[in-house]
């Protein structure tokens, strides 16, 4: 009975582990930030505060279990592969794709208040931090460093370009403007980041 017992508390748990991911976004993106709370993210998910501290130490580490979630399920939609960027052969191109595709997602009001929530918590925890640039955003980095690197190898980029840099050219101005809520993030707001970007670091 025992082993006919373990895979059924597996699937219990994971059950339970989506429905606190998918409560916490469904918070974040109805009420106010301050209203977001374990307790509320508990209720919402039909367990008990303890199921949630028991995995997780606080709030803000459940906040981003549910950003890193997505992260998880598109790359299992995309089979597992590792992340990439296009690769046309042309560099400009590809770029302004994947920028306007940034624009889009930070421009989306369920994906802006889910990743603000996460910014806020970030800003007063350094192990948050710390956890958030290992997990998501340094393999996201080195899959663009990867194209940039492509883009040199072809002529088409400095090839003593600091590829930490071009990245901070390119995406800093687009994170402000979403930041300060400043002006749209358009489509061609995106391609003009690209262009400065691309004419900056010139071969």
């Amino acid at each position: 009975m025992s082993n006919e017992k373990g895979p059924d508390h597996s699937r219990r748990k994971e059950r339970s582990r989506q429905a606190i991911l998918a409560a916490t976004r469904e918070l974040v993106a109805e009420e106010p930030y301050e209203k977001v709370t374990v307790e509320a993210i508990a209720a919402r998910a039909g367990v008990g505060k303890q199921t949630i501290y028991r995995r997780w130490p606080s709030k803000s580490a459940v906040i981003f279990a549910a950003l890193l979630a997505l992260s998880e399920n598109a790359d299992r939609q995309n089979d597992e592969q590792p992340v990439t960027l296009p690769d046309t052969g042309d560099l400009e191109t590809d770029l302004k794709l994947v920028m306007r595709a940034t624009a889009e997602e930070f421009a989306d009001p369920a994906f802006d208040r889910l990743i603000r929530a996460l910014n806020t918590e970030i800003a007063n925890d350094a192990a948050l931090a710390a956890e958030y640039q290992e997990k998501l955003a340094r393999p996201l980095d080195e899959a663009k460093k990867a194209r940039l690197r492509s883009a040199q190898e072809a002529g088409q980029l400095n090839p003593d370009a600091d590829l930490d840099l071009v990245l901070e050219v390119l995406y800093a101005p687009l994170f402000q403007r979403w930041l300060h809520r400043s002006a749209p993030l358009t489509a061609a707001y995106a391609d003009s980041l690209v262009e400065a970007t691309l004419r900056a670091f010139a071969p």
